[in-house]
């Protein structure tokens, strides 16, 4: 268990522009004027790597013309499970009379490459070989925070089973209930040695 402005919770049981599990079914927007990659990235929830990879087509991306279309990733049915663990996490809070945490998607973004980075580089820990700490894998990835934590689980098969899990952990459910912590990113992968792997990723702002 680290300690660092926060607690780590380690759960028992790539690199930057490599992409995580996308659905083959893409939504197509066209252009319109004022936009930018990143206005549509945001529109999306999305990253704009995920734009780009999707998008060959644009020489520059920094240039973009109305009417051209833009090919838009669709990681709906990750998003699904990953919301559901937000659901369930927020329910375990009200039982403790808690607020609940507000979902950041750009932080169950990063989370989300986390799971992929723990998968494809065979490894369940919280320093990534890829990213390093968490603390430094969400700065570099553009995320501000006061405090920080993160809670990996690995090999459960739902949604609920992840969060029960973690909640019979005396360290992650320190996490779940902390009242330092008012943001929550979650990330899913399925795959690897242990089948899934879950990162919860919890800030204040």
């Amino acid at each position: 268990m680290l300690k660092k402005h926060i607690w780590i919770c380690f759960a028992l049981i790539v690199s930057l522009f490599t992409l995580p599990n996308i659905s083959h079914a893409q939504q197509v927007y066209t252009v319109q004027p004022g936009d930018s990659l990143w206005k549509i990235a945001v529109r999306y929830q999305v990253g704009i790597s995920e734009l780009i990879a999707a998008n060959r087509q644009f020489v520059n991306p920094n240039l973009i013309y109305p009417g051209q279309k833009v090919n838009i990733p669709n990681f709906d049915s990750i998003k699904s499970i990953e919301n559901q663990v937000i659901q369930l996490t927020n329910q375990q809070r009200a039982k403790y009379g808690l607020k609940p945490f507000v979902a950041n998607w750009e932080l169950s973004r990063v989370a989300r490459y986390k799971s992929n980075d723990m998968r494809d580089k065979r490894y369940f820990q919280h320093d990534s070989p890829t990213y390093g700490s968490p603390f430094t894998m969400m700065k570099n990835f553009g995320i501000t925070y006061r405090s920080a934590g993160e809670n990996i689980a690995a090999g459960q098969r739902t949604a609920q089973e992840v969060v029960n899990s973690w909640m019979n952990s005396e360290g992650h459910r320190k996490n779940i209930l902390s009242p330092s912590y008012n943001q929550i990113g979650v990330g899913y992968s399925s795959g690897g040695s242990y089948g899934t792997y879950w990162t919860q990723m919890f800030i204040q702002k």
